[in-house]
């Protein structure tokens, strides 16, 4: 058996024990770092030369109703971005109206002071 051979086997035994939910060697997280750990390789196996078993990974643990941990991390991610862009939004619109109204303090002190001079 070739070397090539022999790491796709060694791949999909782990993939195998990862959805079984016995890994051996990783900690057992529905990802490709633990797929590589589970399976003694470089991640970069996976991501680089044998992206079929990557995407076979993935498509699995879709399969089963699950979505892969990184995913999940994305979108908590993508959520919190979106909690911080609303809350910018908001307080950017509370300091427009705070400039607006230090603008307008600003004129009518102006005002009185043009005409207290005048008088």
């Amino acid at each position: 058996m070739s070397p090539v051979a022999h790491e796709r086997d060694r791949i999909r035994a782990a993939m195998d024990r990862i959805l079984r939910g016995t890994p051996e060697r990783s900690n057992g997280a529905l990802t490709i770092v633990a797929l590589a750990v589970e399976a003694r390789a470089p991640r970069n196996v996976l991501t680089q030369r044998h992206t079929d078993l990557k995407n076979e990974f993935y498509d699995k643990v879709r399969a089963r109703g699950g979505t892969p941990d990184s995913e999940q991390r994305l979108r908590k991610q993508v959520r919190r971005l979106k909690e911080l862009r609303a809350a910018d939004v908001q307080e950017i619109a509370q300091l427009k109206a705070d400039v607006e109204a230090l603008v307008g303090a600003l004129h009518q002190r102006q005002s009185r002071t043009n005409s207290c001079t005048s008088s």
